[in-house]
């Protein structure tokens, strides 16, 4: 995983745990990096499940509620850094109907070792969105936390519901409802 994905999620526990919080997290994770994350360098998706798990445990979150609590800081992050990617996207719909051009791409792009998660969508009426999310690092609670945060940019309630998933989580199948 890329390395601003862990500089993030390290800045929203300090942010809403604490400083002394983070250092817990890191400890009881064991992080081979001990927190000391460059946003260029990728590192294993493993180090990423051991911190949410070790963050789950001291705050008694789910690790699917603090994924997708991270999510929706994610999105504001990516967006306050990249706001050129998005110019002239309206809605929340019209950004999820095309990142794997406008988003994607271009990640692949920038660098070609990430792997970000694929996004199938197909608009069945003017307010409701299906999705299907691909990755093989199971964690479309995170993708549902960035659909919120992206909601929350253009203004948008929008009710995310999970229709179904593999058993691995590696396919999760979601329906947006706007309101």
């Amino acid at each position: 995983m890329k390395g601003l994905v862990f500089t993030a999620f390290l800045e929203l526990v300090e942010q809403k745990w604490g400083l002394k919080m983070v250092d817990l997290i890191i400890n009881d994770a064991q992080d081979p990096q001990d927190g000391a994350y460059n946003s260029i360098n990728y590192y294993p998706h493993g180090q990423m499940v051991s911190l949410i798990m070790a963050l789950s445990a001291r705050v008694s979150l789910t690790p699917s509620d603090l994924m997708k609590s991270y999510g929706e800081y994610l999105f504001s992050d990516l967006q306050t850094n990249n706001q050129s990617l998005m110019v002239g996207i309206n809605s929340t719909f019209e950004m999820l109907e095309n990142i794997e051009v406008l988003i994607h791409t271009e990640v692949r792009k920038l660098y070609p070792e990430a792997n970000p998660p694929k996004f199938d969508s197909e608009r069945i009426s003017q307010n409701v969105l299906k999705l299907v999310y691909h990755s093989h690092r199971s964690m479309a609670s995170v993708a549902e936390g960035l659909i919120l945060g992206c909601a929350k940019h253009f203004g948008e309630d929008i009710k995310v519901e999970i229709l179904s998933s593999n058993e691995s989580g590696t396919e999760v199948h979601l329906k947006l409802t706007k309101f």
